[in-house]
C-alpha cells in the first residue's frame, strides 16, 4: 500500500510541475514550483522502487498517468482541446498500464509458485 501511496505522489508532483511550466510562461516565480515538482517526483519514484515496485509497472503507471493527469487538467486549466481522439489515446494509455501491471501480478505470482514447488 505504502509505495502505490508514493506512486500516487509521484504523479502528482509530476503533473503539477508540469502544468506550472505551462503557467510559468506568465508567471516566472513558478519555475520554482517546476522545479521543486520535478526534483520531488523523481524523489518519490525512487522510493517506490526501493518499496519493491517494479520499474516497469512503477514507470509505466507513472508516466501514463501524467500523460493522462495532465491532458485532463490542462484541458481544464488552460482551455487545451481535449478531442475525442486525444481522449481514446488516453482511455488506451489507461489500457495498456493495466495490461503491464496484470502482467506484473502473473509473473510475481508464478514465482512465488515456482519457488514454493522449488523449495
Amino acid at each position: 500500500m505504502r509505495k502505490w501511496l508514493l506512486l500516487a505522489a509521484a504523479i502528482l508532483m509530476e503533473v503539477t510541475a508540469t502544468l506550472s511550466l505551462r503557467a510559468a510562461l506568465d508567471a516566472p516565480a513558478l519555475y520554482a514550483v517546476v522545479a521543486a515538482g520535478y526534483v520531488g517526483s523523481f524523489a518519490a519514484l525512487g522510493l517506490v522502487l526501493r518499496a519493491g515496485m517494479g520499474i516497469g509497472v512503477a514507470y509505466g503507471v507513472w508516466g501514463a498517468s501524467g500523460v493522462a493527469l495532465t491532458a485532463v487538467m490542462a484541458t481544464l486549466l488552460f482551455g487545451d482541446p481535449l478531442t475525442v481522439v486525444m481522449g481514446v489515446g488516453i482511455a488506451l494509455v489507461i489500457g495498456g498500464v493495466l495490461c503491464v501491471e496484470l502482467g506484473a501480478q502473473a509473473a510475481a505470482r508464478r514465482a512465488r509458485e515456482a519457488e514454493r514447488a522449488g523449495a
